[in-house]
């Protein structure tokens, strides 16, 4: 689970009660990806065929330009999904995390879903203490990409979350 039980209202958009704006909301869609694609060559090398998480990666993109529907989005992240369940190790979690990516849409809070699974695919690529110390790399390529009117937002999310997001963000 990487969803908390009560929802953080500044991932709630103003309109729908919470305090996100919109363009904070946009930054989150372009964040999540990053990490997203940062990984996706994990899928791609077992999955060469396969579009969708690399679709989910793009259809997260262009919702952010305002060229597509939430619900677009949000269907390619379920597409991508559905794509992990098939697999396992780091292209499994490298589909999950675009999929994650591509529902930042319709819900901003899985900007960490998105985090977590990329790191959780890196961690997967080494054993031991070798994979561990490539997810804080990775950790900490993530924080770098985070532009700073939404810094502090998701470092407090990572914070707050950690415990339910696999520990990634002890980096």
């Amino acid at each position: 689970m990487i969803l908390p039980k009560v929802r953080d209202p500044r991932f709630i958009t103003i309109r729908r009660g919470g305090t996100l704006t919109d363009s904070d909301h946009q930054l989150l869609a372009l964040w999540a990806p990053a990490c997203a694609e940062h990984v996706l060559h994990l899928f791609e090398s077992e999955q060469p065929s396969d579009p969708r998480p690399r679709e989910a990666i793009e259809q997260i993109h262009a919702w952010a330009r305002g060229e597509i529907r939430m619900s677009q989005s949000r269907a390619a992240g379920g597409h991508a999904m559905a794509a992990a369940r098939e697999l396992g190790g780091p292209a499994r979690h490298a589909a999950f995390a675009a999929g994650q990516a591509a529902v930042v849409a319709h819900v901003a809070a899985h900007e960490l879903g998105a985090a977590a699974y990329a790191i959780k695919a890196v961690r997967a690529t080494a054993p031991g203490p070798e994979g561990e110390s490539a997810g804080r790399l990775e950790c900490r390529w993530q924080r770098e990409q985070l532009p700073d009117v939404i810094r502090e937002l998701v470092l407090d999310d990572q914070r707050l979350r950690n415990d339910i997001c696999w520990s990634v963000f002890d980096c």
